[in-house]
């Protein structure tokens, strides 16, 4: 598969502070790839430079094999973007949301009206397409947001925390559509901080922190990788516990009051230690993309 987005060495500076520090990566065609990183990792300046709303510093940044630094006005006809805040105009109603902004990509009149019609009718929008926007709820806004985005069939869609502040519903309604996208082989880019969105719907992604990438891989090779099949919280942890993890080079993080520990799936030191220090208040779950998330930034609070 050709590459739709490729990164190498990039990097952008605001003055003395570096937010993207020599990057390199590449999305194939029809990937859904993930850009995750906690907040002020680099994340949304990554994307801004590729639909071409802030240069580059340095390094190559090309989309649809054209540099994004010269041939800016032809890869932005070809993309659509879903932004984490609500742009959608007050004023108009829901089918002139998508028709006159089919006017920014010189559609005609004809051809916007069926086509937003078409994209009313696959976000389940039909019934509000006379409405004003501000009687839409939160999760029929965010998909009239991720149908605008579509209204000009791009080939790439970047999709900036598309489902932040949804209920749990919404949230999964999304998630159905944006799955129904994938099977049309379509290239998306997201962002997010949910990771159970990350895991469900990312084929490939990259976590970043502080401006670099920390690792790139699949959802399952990371959490194979970083955090294993087994995962064991115990709160209130004995020192033996501690001395027994330390002893046997047992991955886990030390949170004080609770112990988590990273383990192989029914290994002897798994048995060991349900047999000998999981009398009470312990859990068993399998490992997620969150463990990965968390072990490789921290857990710290960002501002």
């Amino acid at each position: 598969m050709p590459n739709v987005i490729e990164v190498e060495n990039l990097i952008k500076n605001y003055g003395g502070i570096t937010a993207v520090n020599d990057i390199s990566f590449a999305v194939a065609q029809g990937e859904f790839f993930g850009l995750l990183g906690p907040n002020g990792a680099g994340k949304t300046t990554t994307i801004r430079m590729m639909y071409g709303v802030s240069p580059p510093t340095g390094g190559m940044l090309r989309v649809f094999d054209l540099d994004i630094s010269k041939q800016w006005r032809r890869i932005k006809s070809r993309i659509g973007v879903c932004q984490q805040d609500n742009t959608l105009d007050p004023d108009l109603t829901v089918e002139q949301n998508l028709i006159i902004f089919a006017g920014y990509f010189s559609i005609p009149k004809k051809k916007a009206v069926m086509r937003a019609a078409e994209l009313l009718d696959f976000f389940a929008l039909n019934h509000k397409r006379k409405a004003r926007v501000m009687a839409l709820s939160g999760g029929m806004a965010r998909r009239l947001i991720l149908a605008r985005a579509l209204i000009n069939k791009p080939d790439l869609l970047i999709l900036d925390e598309p489902t932040t502040g949804l209920d749990p519903q919404s949230r999964h309604q999304v998630w159905e559509k944006l799955e129904a996208l994938k099977e049309t082989g379509l290239t998306m880019l997201i962002t997010t901080h949910y990771m159970e969105e990350a895991a469900r719907l990312c084929d490939r992604l990259v976590i970043v922190d502080h401006g670099k990438i920390l690792v790139d891989g699949s959802p399952a090779e990371l959490i194979a990788q970083h955090a294993g099949e087994n995962v064991i919280e115990i709160a209130g942890p004995e020192e033996s516990l501690r001395s027994y993890v330390k002893k046997n080079n047992i991955k886990h993080d030390d949170l004080e009051r609770r112990l988590i520990l990273y383990m192989p799936h029914e290994s002897e030191l798994d048995r060991t230690i349900q047999k000998q220090f999981c009398h009470e208040k312990c859990t068993y779950r399998n490992g997620t993309l969150e463990d990965v998330f968390l072990r490789l930034t921290g857990r710290e609070l960002r501002e």
